[in-house]
Protein backbone atom coordinates (compact mmCIF):
# COMPACT_ATOMS: atom_id res chain seq x y z
CA UNK A 1 0.00 0.00 0.00
CA UNK A 2 1.68 3.65 -1.18
CA UNK A 3 1.55 5.49 2.38
CA UNK A 4 -0.73 8.81 2.14
CA UNK A 5 1.88 12.17 1.64
CA UNK A 6 -0.20 13.66 4.61
CA UNK A 7 0.75 10.85 6.96
CA UNK A 8 4.06 10.82 6.34
CA UNK A 9 6.58 11.39 9.49
CA UNK A 10 8.81 13.07 7.39
CA UNK A 11 9.33 15.64 4.55
CA UNK A 12 7.66 14.34 1.17
CA UNK A 13 9.28 16.31 -2.00
CA UNK A 14 7.39 15.67 -5.62
CA UNK A 15 10.45 15.26 -7.66
CA UNK A 16 11.24 14.92 -11.56
CA UNK A 17 14.22 13.64 -12.36
CA UNK A 18 15.72 16.51 -14.44
CA UNK A 19 14.19 19.62 -13.68
CA UNK A 20 15.92 22.62 -12.36
CA UNK A 21 13.72 23.81 -10.24
CA UNK A 22 13.18 20.42 -8.53
CA UNK A 23 17.12 20.52 -8.36
CA UNK A 24 17.26 23.80 -6.55
CA UNK A 25 14.68 22.37 -3.38
CA UNK A 26 16.58 19.08 -3.27
CA UNK A 27 19.96 21.42 -2.91
CA UNK A 28 18.57 23.57 -0.20
CA UNK A 29 17.53 20.04 1.56
CA UNK A 30 20.80 19.11 1.26
CA UNK A 31 22.61 21.68 2.00
CA UNK A 32 20.49 21.50 5.37
CA UNK A 33 20.90 17.87 5.95
CA UNK A 34 17.35 16.93 5.79
CA UNK A 35 15.98 13.55 5.46
CA UNK A 36 12.71 13.36 3.32
CA UNK A 37 11.11 11.22 1.24
CA UNK A 38 11.47 11.58 -2.30
CA UNK A 39 9.12 10.69 -5.09
CA UNK A 40 9.82 10.72 -8.61
CA UNK A 41 7.10 11.78 -11.02
CA UNK A 42 6.99 11.61 -14.49
CA UNK A 43 5.68 15.38 -15.45
CA UNK A 44 3.57 14.35 -18.52
CA UNK A 45 2.11 11.66 -16.13
CA UNK A 46 1.65 12.73 -12.59
CA UNK A 47 0.31 10.56 -10.05
CA UNK A 48 -3.09 10.92 -8.49
CA UNK A 49 -1.31 11.49 -5.20
CA UNK A 50 0.00 14.67 -6.93
CA UNK A 51 -3.17 15.87 -8.57
CA UNK A 52 -4.81 15.46 -5.48
CA UNK A 53 -2.16 17.81 -2.96
CA UNK A 54 -1.37 20.59 -5.65
CA UNK A 55 -3.79 22.29 -7.87
CA UNK A 56 -1.91 23.18 -10.07
CA UNK A 57 -0.12 19.33 -10.62
CA UNK A 58 3.23 20.96 -10.38
CA UNK A 59 6.49 20.11 -9.35
CA UNK A 60 8.43 20.48 -7.11
CA UNK A 61 5.73 19.91 -4.48
CA UNK A 62 6.64 19.40 -0.57
CA UNK A 63 4.47 17.75 2.01
CA UNK A 64 5.41 18.30 5.94
CA UNK A 65 2.54 16.80 7.20
CA UNK A 66 -0.39 18.92 6.45
CA UNK A 67 1.28 21.90 4.95
CA UNK A 68 1.71 21.51 0.81
CA UNK A 69 3.99 23.79 -0.96
CA UNK A 70 4.11 24.27 -4.60
CA UNK A 71 5.64 27.26 -5.62
CA UNK A 72 9.40 26.69 -5.62
CA UNK A 73 10.64 30.09 -3.97
CA UNK A 74 7.90 29.94 -1.45
CA UNK A 75 9.13 25.78 -0.98
CA UNK A 76 12.88 27.26 -0.53
CA UNK A 77 12.27 30.39 1.97
CA UNK A 78 9.99 27.76 4.09
CA UNK A 79 12.96 25.09 4.61
CA UNK A 80 15.18 27.62 5.14
CA UNK A 81 12.64 28.87 7.87
CA UNK A 82 11.87 25.66 9.21
CA UNK A 83 15.78 24.31 9.54
CA UNK A 84 17.43 27.02 10.19
CA UNK A 85 21.10 25.95 10.14
CA UNK A 86 22.84 26.80 8.09
CA UNK A 87 21.32 29.96 7.01
CA UNK A 88 20.86 30.60 3.27
CA UNK A 89 20.06 33.91 3.12
CA UNK A 90 21.55 36.96 4.81
CA UNK A 91 20.08 38.48 7.95
CA UNK A 92 20.17 42.15 6.64
CA UNK A 93 16.96 43.46 4.55
CA UNK A 94 18.75 44.40 1.68
CA UNK A 95 20.83 41.39 1.29
CA UNK A 96 17.83 39.40 1.22
CA UNK A 97 16.26 41.69 -1.31
CA UNK A 98 18.78 41.36 -3.45
CA UNK A 99 19.08 37.85 -3.93
CA UNK A 100 15.12 37.68 -4.19
CA UNK A 101 15.14 39.77 -6.99
CA UNK A 102 18.00 37.85 -8.77
CA UNK A 103 16.44 35.15 -8.07
CA UNK A 104 13.34 36.39 -9.93
CA UNK A 105 15.66 37.32 -12.51
CA UNK A 106 16.78 34.06 -13.26
CA UNK A 107 13.47 32.47 -13.32
CA UNK A 108 12.68 34.69 -16.00
CA UNK A 109 15.71 35.01 -18.14
CA UNK A 110 17.77 32.22 -17.63
CA UNK A 111 15.24 29.23 -16.99
CA UNK A 112 13.59 30.61 -19.88
CA UNK A 113 16.07 30.19 -22.33
CA UNK A 114 17.13 26.50 -21.04
CA UNK A 115 13.04 25.78 -21.79
CA UNK A 116 13.81 26.85 -25.21
CA UNK A 117 17.12 24.69 -25.63
CA UNK A 118 15.31 21.74 -24.59
CA UNK A 119 12.90 22.06 -26.80
CA UNK A 120 14.63 22.05 -29.55
CA UNK A 121 14.64 23.76 -33.09
CA UNK A 122 15.93 26.53 -34.67
CA UNK A 123 14.45 28.95 -31.38
CA UNK A 124 17.30 26.67 -29.55
CA UNK A 125 20.25 28.33 -30.88
CA UNK A 126 18.65 31.61 -30.15
CA UNK A 127 18.24 30.41 -26.40
CA UNK A 128 22.04 29.40 -26.42
CA UNK A 129 22.96 32.39 -27.57
CA UNK A 130 20.95 34.52 -25.11
CA UNK A 131 21.73 32.35 -21.96
CA UNK A 132 25.21 32.38 -22.82
CA UNK A 133 24.89 36.24 -22.69
CA UNK A 134 23.14 36.15 -19.65
CA UNK A 135 25.33 34.44 -17.67
CA UNK A 136 28.28 36.32 -19.23
CA UNK A 137 26.86 39.79 -17.90
CA UNK A 138 26.75 38.59 -14.65
CA UNK A 139 30.27 37.33 -14.37
CA UNK A 140 31.25 40.69 -11.92
CA UNK A 141 28.73 38.90 -9.59
CA UNK A 142 30.36 35.17 -9.75
CA UNK A 143 33.86 37.23 -9.43
CA UNK A 144 32.90 39.38 -6.51
CA UNK A 145 32.40 36.70 -3.80
CA UNK A 146 33.17 32.66 -3.34
CA UNK A 147 29.88 32.43 -3.70
CA UNK A 148 26.72 34.44 -5.66
CA UNK A 149 25.65 37.81 -4.09
CA UNK A 150 26.82 36.68 -0.65
CA UNK A 151 29.74 35.43 0.93
CA UNK A 152 28.31 32.29 2.23
CA UNK A 153 26.38 29.85 0.46
CA UNK A 154 22.80 31.26 -0.14
CA UNK A 155 19.08 29.99 -1.80
CA UNK A 156 20.69 31.87 -4.81
CA UNK A 157 23.61 29.43 -4.65
CA UNK A 158 20.95 26.25 -4.60
CA UNK A 159 19.24 27.79 -8.56
CA UNK A 160 21.75 29.09 -10.14
CA UNK A 161 24.54 26.08 -9.19
CA UNK A 162 21.81 23.25 -11.06
CA UNK A 163 21.92 25.69 -14.00
CA UNK A 164 26.14 25.79 -14.40
CA UNK A 165 25.74 22.24 -14.19
CA UNK A 166 23.57 21.79 -17.61
CA UNK A 167 25.45 24.08 -19.24
CA UNK A 168 27.56 21.54 -21.25
CA UNK A 169 24.44 19.22 -21.95
CA UNK A 170 23.16 22.39 -23.32
CA UNK A 171 25.51 22.56 -25.50
CA UNK A 172 26.26 26.27 -24.08
CA UNK A 173 30.47 27.15 -24.10
CA UNK A 174 31.43 30.14 -22.02
CA UNK A 175 34.62 29.79 -23.62
CA UNK A 176 37.74 31.56 -21.54
CA UNK A 177 36.17 34.53 -20.41
CA UNK A 178 33.38 32.32 -18.62
CA UNK A 179 36.35 30.37 -16.43
CA UNK A 180 35.03 32.26 -12.67
CA UNK A 181 31.64 30.52 -13.34
CA UNK A 182 32.74 26.93 -14.26
CA UNK A 183 35.26 27.88 -11.47
CA UNK A 184 31.99 28.94 -9.40
CA UNK A 185 30.52 25.85 -9.75
CA UNK A 186 33.30 23.01 -9.61
CA UNK A 187 33.50 24.72 -5.78
CA UNK A 188 29.83 23.31 -5.16
CA UNK A 189 29.94 20.49 -7.17
CA UNK A 190 32.76 18.82 -5.28
CA UNK A 191 31.19 19.08 -1.91
CA UNK A 192 28.87 16.48 -0.40
CA UNK A 193 25.69 18.04 -0.04
CA UNK A 194 25.82 19.21 -4.48
CA UNK A 195 26.49 15.27 -4.34
CA UNK A 196 23.50 14.24 -2.56
CA UNK A 197 20.84 16.69 -4.23
CA UNK A 198 21.58 14.93 -7.74
CA UNK A 199 19.30 12.20 -9.08
CA UNK A 200 20.97 9.15 -11.20
CA UNK A 201 19.63 11.28 -14.38
CA UNK A 202 21.38 14.35 -13.22
CA UNK A 203 24.44 12.43 -12.90
CA UNK A 204 24.73 11.59 -16.03
CA UNK A 205 24.63 14.93 -16.99
CA UNK A 206 28.45 16.14 -16.98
Amino acid sequence: MVQNARSRTVLALYSAADDIQCHRVRLVLAAKGVTYDLIMVDPAKPSQDLLDLNPYHSLPTLVDRELTLYDTAVVCEYLDERYPHPPLMPIDPLSRARLRLAGVRIERDWLSDVEHIKAGGRPADLARKRLREHLLAALPLFKASKFFLNPEMSLADCLVAPVVWRLPSLGVDLGREGKPIMDYGERLFHSQGYARSLTAEEKALR
